[in-house]
């Protein structure tokens, strides 16, 4: 048995596909201790693993601080995060042993924490996969982009950071790459190279093992039975972007006298009382079993995280994409680039435009077609146990 130290600080994005990882090292013998957040304690608990926690509202503020408006300008944000995680990591497993450390890709500073513990890494990526030469043309284009008097204090701001994290904790971070995307020795991208851009071009240190779908391991009251046989569209905008009355209130409009079953989750941010009436033809939850529902709809209408995406194609459903923030404009044009569904804007939306999209989608087999595709390839990737095989892979070469 190996002592496994699993660093993650904390978005639905970036946890659930952990859970079937973390079951499955747990069920073949290891040990997990699991840093997030505390509001996602009970979620990890429930996995077996040993949760503790890091403070979630400092690591926001200390993100945010470095600046939202240029990749950069996150970059430095990541850098910012360094003393709130690493004291409180190192502080709260100080003369424990691990064997080795799972980091998430874009949180946590789980390549710093992996060089201060000596430990061998993985790096758990859950949205597409960045090579550093595509990372860095990006960044540079960027730079073109940006005016020298934006572009020079905000490099200056990385140098003295990274100056920084060198004299505090004995760590050289090489480029913005190292913080952005964490790269280890091994990278599990919960993907396949058919989904992810330009995927045939990752080396063999890049393990696209394909969507990791596992019980989300909460308990919601939804009768499965109300939408069975009755092909519903799925409307959600996840658990982040989701205060959004006036695209709730759109989707009513679009699909009321119409002929469609519509199950929309709204979320805790919004009230469905603030909807007005309900059509008949809809059933309207802040929270909904989102992986059972797919099982049975026809379309999803989706903000295109990387989960939501996944979890659609998986269980065989087109897609509208109406991308909010983060990596979803990407996701949405590889959406649309691979012929699975359709990209929206939300900001010129109007209720004719999402009910002829959807019309257009159910209509055209072309859809279809592609779906199926992508979803045999998903289904044949291995998933959770697969990325549990090459952890275990990785293991034998480090001897543990």
């Amino acid at each position: 048995m190996a002592r496994v130290l699993f660093i993650n600080a904390g978005s639905e994005g970036h946890i659930n596909p952990t859970i079937g990882v973390v079951q499955e090292l747990i069920s073949r013998g290891e040990e997990v201790v699991y840093f997030t957040i505390e509001a996602f304690r009970e979620r990890m608990e429930k996995t077996g693993a040993t949760v503790r926690t890091i403070d979630g509202q400092k690591f926001i503020e200390a993100f945010i601080s470095g600046g939202r408006n240029y990749l950069l300008e996150r970059v430095n944000g990541l850098l910012h995060t360094a003393d709130i995680v690493i004291p409180s990591v190192l502080e709260q497993i100080k003369g424990e042993h691990f064997d080795y450390i799972i980091h998430d890709s874009m949180f946590g500073c789980g390549r710093l924490l992996a060089q201060i513990l000596k430990l061998p890494a993985i790096n758990s990526c859950t949205s597409f996969a960045q090579r550093k030469a595509s990372f860095d043309k990006m960044l540079e284009q960027l730079y073109n982009q940006i005016p020298t008097e934006i572009v020079k204090p905000i490099q200056d701001e990385f140098q003295r950071l990274t100056k920084m994290v060198k004299e505090k904790y004995g760590v050289e971070i090489q480029s913005p790459y190292d913080v952005f995307c964490n790269p280890a020795p091994l990278t599990i991208v919960y993907t396949t190279r058919e989904f992810q851009p330009s995927g045939e071009a990752f080396d063999p240190s890049y393990k696209f093992v394909g969507p990791s779908i596992s019980s989300r391991l909460t308990q919601e009251n939804f009768d499965l039975t109300a939408i069975k046989g009755k092909s519903p569209i799925y409307i959600s905008l996840g658990t982040v972007f989701n205060h959004s009355i006036d695209f709730y209130k759109l989707c009513l409009k679009a699909f009321e006298n119409t002929d469609h079953a519509v199950v929309m989750s709204i979320g805790n941010k919004a009230q469905i009382s603030d909807l007005g009436e309900i059509p008949k033809n809809f059933i309207v939850k802040s929270y909904v079993p989102q992986t059972d529902v797919l099982k049975y709809a026809k379309l999803f209408i989706t903000h295109g995280g990387m989960n939501s995406t996944h979890e659609g194609l998986y269980y065989g459903v087109p897609l509208i994409v109406i991308p909010q923030s983060a990596d979803q404009p990407m996701i949405a044009k590889r959406v649309a680039n691979i012929g699975v569904g359709i990209e929206l804007q939300m900001r010129s939306l109007t209720a004719n435009q999402l009910r002829e999209t959807a019309d257009h989608v159910l209509s055209h087999p072309s859809f279809d077609k592609a779906v199926a595709n992508i979803r045999e390839s998903f289904q044949r990737s291995g998933g959770y146990q697969r990325a549990v095989d090459e952890i275990f892979d990785l293991k034998s070469q480090y001897h543990i």
